[in-house]
């Protein structure tokens, strides 16, 4: 009986004082990268942590020129290095180490030095330098310069201040650690991005990123003009500033509400109390003008349909909800300011009231525009109805659909890193998504498989959604009809084969995400998935390649007479060797919407009737298949896969 009771007891894991461990700064940053800098990534998400790396240095250059201290910032980035200079006050020399490797340590909790500030908690220097191979700061102050340099957040040099005639400022100068961030690359799309909106929420600040010059004058409505198209918009950008507040807004063509919300500099991508505040403002201004005008009163939806708006404020002492700040959770302004609700509410209440009383024209274009939005969504009333009942019934037995266990915003176990892997793969029949299926992780992987080459839905009402049932079912299985806030799968990869029909059923794709829920690549959800084209071996090793050039390399490398293989199709890869291309090697190509030009004119040259442009594009563009170079062939994209 002892015995089984000894068999039964539970395992001793020697629990002990020795057990208790206790971690310097630098090894818990290394260790939990998540909680300072988000997810890892390879680069391929505009949310990745290479980017909040750029983004922690340049933060504090900003707090600089906002505190009054320099006006240009130069930024540099390569394949690994990043460099950034300022050239406000330079970090006093006594303190150059202690700032980016002491953590607590920093200006920003003295409130008259750094008054409203993005980064209060003395930590995103001391990430990136845990996090990099390689660090150096220098300052330069009042003919002095001062250096040191770093190992993953190890002192490696720290020489004594020496007398230069550079500029005051401060230079640091990284490379992100490649045992930590595996493959990674900078996409100079997503820096770009990152730097044109430092530039408009600090208008008169020069960015310099490699050599190309990015200045605002007008701050948010340059924004609104350099995202939006001027022919398609129903009335004139509103541009209303105050005092720690600056909003644009209109009204466009496309489906769905576009935002762009910043406090203290910073783009919180994910909004929070100040963008909810604006959406309701905004709401409330349009609806008690136009009762007082018109005697009506309009549905929220149809006044915030096909919105365009952004919104910066700026709070005392922010409070966000994670370390990488992309979601505000401040409810006042300041410690004894008002609330972030009330002040946003009562600034729009009264400035846009006087805008649209004043402005008789805007104010008729608006109108119209919500009557419109009005009238669509009646007349889709009847139609969405009998879709969601059908929708509803084939949710009990989708066969389109294998799901996975966990999903978007469900609080999966080990937090944002989990959620952002959940993925719906979009394959092209029976074959492919079969493979995937196999392969797949079934926690975090979902497979939604096509029946042949969806509907083109270029010039189409949303009406079509809900009549087609493959389309119906797939908006279902993402759960987007209401907006992406309800998304379900943070990566949304179309799988499909690297032919002529893979290719078309890929940008028909493409075209009804951007026709009816362009918030989808906005936001950077949608990839391409990248398999791998050959499979050269021998005996001894197996290489797969994903060009002609690797195959070249591959076959050299292993010698006389290798067995090739090229892969006609994703069904003709085993799902043994799919787990491989699905799982932590996974390459995908992010789908970018550039902003040159509008949705409508990009879909309306790639999707359209056979425009003369596009008529003339391919005539000129003939190769024969052995001088075919993927340069020359494509236009520069609107819609880039980077």
């Amino acid at each position: 009986m002892n015995d089984e009771l000894q068999t039964l007891a539970p395992p001793a894991h020697g629990y002990t004082e020795d057990s208790i461990r206790s971690l310097d700064w630098r090894e818990h940053i290394r260790l939990r990268p998540g909680m300072y800098i988000g997810k890892l990534g390879d680069g391929s998400a505009y949310d990745d942590g290479i980017y909040v790396l750029v983004k922690e240095v340049i933060d504090n250059c900003i707090d600089e020129h906002v505190m009054g201290y320099g006006r240009t910032i130069e930024v540099k980035v390569s394949e690994s290095k990043v460099q950034v200079r300022d050239y406000g006050r330079g970090i006093p020399l006594g303190k150059v180490v202690d700032v980016v490797s002491k953590i607590n340590t920093g200006g920003k909790y003295d409130s008259k030095v750094f008054q409203k500030s993005v980064g209060l908690n003395g930590v995103g220097t001391k990430a990136v330098n845990a996090l990099s191979s390689h660090f150096l700061v220098q300052s330069v102050r009042d003919g002095q310069l001062k250096a040191a340099e770093f190992s993953q957040g190890q002192l490696a040099a720290d020489p004594r201040p020496q007398k230069t005639s550079q500029r005051n400022g401060t230079l640091i100068s990284f490379t992100p650690d490649e045992s930590i961030f595996r493959s990674y690359r900078f996409i100079p799309e997503f820096l770009e991005s990152q730097i044109r909106n430092y530039c408009y929420l600090n208008a008169g600040l020069a960015i310099y990123f490699n050599g190309q010059k990015y200045v605002s004058e007008n701050g948010l409505r340059d924004l609104l003009e350099h995202k939006t198209d001027a022919d398609a918009l129903r009335y004139p950008i509103i541009h209303l500033k105050g005092e720690d507040i600056e909003l644009a807004l209109t009204h466009g063509n496309d489906y769905g509400e576009e935002y762009y919300s910043f406090v203290n500099g910073q783009y919180t991508t994910q909004g929070g109390t100040h963008l909810a505040a604006f959406r309701e403002a905004v709401v409330k201004a349009v609806r008690e003008f136009f009762q007082r005008q018109n005697k009506k009163e309009f549905d929220a939806a149809d006044i915030r349909a096909s919105i365009i708006g952004a919104i910066s404020v700026r709070v005392q002492e922010p409070v966000f909800e994670s370390q990488t700040k992309t979601k505000l959770g401040s409810i006042n302004m300041g410690p004894d300011g008002p609330t972030v609700r009330g002040f946003i509410i009562d600034f729009v209440k009264e400035k846009l009231d006087n805008f649209l009383s004043v402005n008789a024209t805007v104010a008729e274009a608006l109108r119209k525009r919500i009557e419109q939005s009005e009238r669509e969504r009646k007349d889709m009333a009847g139609v969405k109805k009998l879709a969601n009942q059908r929708a509803k019934k084939a949710n009990l037995h989708n066969r389109k659909l294998r799901d996975c266990r966990f999903h978007l915003g469900e609080n999966v176990k080990d937090g944002a890193e989990k959620e952002a892997l959940t993925t719906l793969f979009i394959t092209e029949g029976d074959s492919a998504s079969g493979s995937i299926t196999k392969s797949r992780n079934v926690e975090l992987e979902a497979v939604f498989s096509l029946r042949g080459k969806p509907l083109n839905c270029f010039g189409l009402k949303k009406k079509i959604v809900y009549e087609n049932e493959e389309l119906n079912l797939l908006q279902h299985a993402l759960n987007i009809e209401e907006g992406i806030e309800g998304l379900r799968y943070n990566r949304v990869v179309i799988a499909t084969d690297a032919d002529v029909d893979g290719m078309h059923i890929r940008l028909l794709l493409l075209t009804f995400f951007l026709q009816f829920f362009p918030d989808l690549v906005r936001n950077g959800h949608v990839y391409i998935l990248e398999t791998p084209l050959f499979r050269v071996r021998n005996k001894k090793e197996t290489i797969y390649c994903y060009s002609e050039s690797e195959k070249q390399a591959a076959m050299f490398k292993l010698g006389r007479n290798p067995e090739v293989t090229r892969f006609k199709g994703l069904g003709e890869i085993s799902p043994d060797e799919f787990g491989r291309f699905i799982g932590e090697n996974i390459k995908l190509e992010p789908v970018i919407l550039q902003s040159d030009r509008s949705i409508q004119q990009v879909l309306a040259y790639y999707m359209g009737k056979n425009t003369p442009a596009r008529q003339e594009f391919i005539i000129d563009n003939l190769r024969l298949e052995k001088d075919l170079l993927i340069s020359d062939t494509l236009p520069e994209p609107e819609i880039a896969l980077a």
